[in-house]
């Protein structure tokens, strides 16, 4: 009989406790959801692969024709070391279609080397010259994600939120 008052004794205790516990009340809001924003670390643009699983910063260096390409991860936040022996986009540049093939760099402050880098840059002259062109990235692939024809417009990107 002891046994059963004190579950009977426990069950009504935790009874008490949890109705006392307070609850939560849902506060209805008029304000629209804040936009999902992400701002690429070097100012560049944003080239979002796949559901925003990774991104891609794009950074123009007009003085040297430089362009620089960062692998990032889906909040823009971290790099993304890649073994891809080169990158290609294929750029629409006044009509005419412009390959470019960027390299991976190394960094020793880093430690990362060719064939494990978040970074690929090539160099041309058009770059100089040119604020702005549709491309394509051909294929690349991040840990065992395929992208493959990744559309977008230099400097907007392809985020369409």
């Amino acid at each position: 009989m002891s046994a059963l008052l004190r579950l009977l004794f426990s069950v009504s205790l935790f009874g008490a406790f949890t109705a006392c516990a307070k609850k939560e009340t849902p506060v209805a809001t008029s304000a629209p959801a804040a936009k999902h924003e992400h701002h690429p670390p070097h100012g560049g643009t944003s080239i979002v692969l796949g559901a925003e699983i990774y991104h891609l910063e794009l950074v123009r260096d007009a003085a040297t024709g430089k362009l620089s390409v960062y692998v990032l991860d889906g909040e823009l936040e971290d790099f993304i070391r890649v073994a891809a022996p080169s990158l290609e986009i294929v750029a629409t540049v006044g009509g005419v279609k412009q390959t470019l093939t960027l390299q991976p760099i190394a960094n020793s402050a880093t430690g990362e080397k060719i064939g494990d880098t978040a970074l690929f840059e090539a160099t041309t002259d058009w770059i100089k010259t040119t604020e702005n062109f549709d491309g394509v990235l051909t294929a690349l692939e991040i840990r065992g994600n395929k992208f493959t024809a990744v559309a977008f417009n230099f400097p907007k990107g392809n985020d369409k939120d």
